[in-house]
């Protein structure tokens, strides 16, 4: 059973300390793709939900923005710890109000989707300056990805990724979580970067009430792991992220694509080999504000 319910905010903008982002805009509470490794589901001690994450939902209404030119040349990005997409966004077009909203102020946007929901609003979307959109992707396996979400499949979100790219708007495929021994980062790639300007890595990182869920589903699964998992996310030994480094730099020069760390200032043009931007332990760069913006 999903509880849905709308509630009234005074807005839908927040200052954000994200590298990529002046402001976070989360049209949403909580999210029903239902990650089972979902980073955002922290939010939950802050909602007086007793349902367990991906099980409800809060629509945010707001009142309308005034004088939007304020964020002009401001980075947006939706969103920080929902989808901006998740399938009730087809009946309530919340992101598309603020989209709307938002129109002609002169904003950027950067949006971070599992969705091909977002396909309605490409023409929408279009008219923002160097708008940027990101579809999570971390395997081709419909089966583990079954396992993780309920959001649409792979080819779904490739496709939508394609009709982007091709559409002249910069896309990017971010590979997040990386599953050690699970996700193939490299096949990702090659599926992917004849349609996407950037690649970006970021390795799962385990915490919280899903740490505990996330271990027991590799013990149940793939008990071969076990050792592996925790070496990483028990005794914090993180030569495995340092040999996927080394890794991916020998296969991004041997596939003629840049790879660069923690920097999301290199862009590639339509046309050219995707920047392949590895942000390992990334969160611990931003507390420690070495992030380059």
């Amino acid at each position: 059973m999903v509880k849905i319910q709308e509630i009234e905010v005074k807005t839908v903008l927040t200052k954000s300390n994200l590298p990529v982002s002046d402001y976070a805009v989360n049209p949403y509470v909580g999210c029903l793709h239902a990650c089972k490794y979902c980073y955002a589901s922290f939010m939950k001690r802050f909602t007086n939900h007793p349902e367990s994450w991906g099980t409800f939902l809060d629509v945010k209404v707001w009142p309308e923005i005034k004088n939007p030119e304020k964020y002009r040349g401001k980075e947006l990005f939706l969103s920080s710890v929902t989808d901006p997409y998740q399938p009730h966004e087809a009946k309530y077009k919340r992101t598309r109000a603020i989209l709307e909203q938002l129109q002609s102020s002169g904003a950027k946007i950067s949006i971070s989707t599992k969705s091909d929901l977002i396909l309605r609003d490409l023409d929408l979307i279009k008219t923002f300056p160097h708008a940027r959109v990101s579809w999570s992707i971390n395997t081709l396996d419909e089966e583990f990805r079954r396992e993780m979400d309920v959001a649409v499949s792979i080819e779904r979100r490739l496709e939508a990724m394609r009709q982007f790219y091709e559409a002249g708007v910069e896309t990017t495929c971010f590979i997040s979580p990386i599953f050690p021994g699970i996700t193939d980062v490299e096949a990702i790639i090659r599926k992917a970067k004849g349609q996407c300007n950037l690649v970006w890595l970021e390795n799962l990182n385990l915490r919280g009430d899903y740490k505990g869920k996330i271990l027991a589903w590799i013990h149940e699964h793939h008990p071969e792991l076990d050792q592996l998992y925790h070496d990483i996310y028990t005794r914090k030994d993180r030569s495995y992220w340092m040999q996927l480094d080394m890794q991916m730099r020998a296969f991004c020069e041997a596939e003629g694509l840049p790879y660069v760390r923690n920097d999301d200032s290199v862009r590639s043009k339509h046309g050219e080999p995707p920047v392949v931007v590895n942000y390992f332990f990334h969160e611990e760069i931003v507390n420690r504000g070495k992030i380059k913006k």
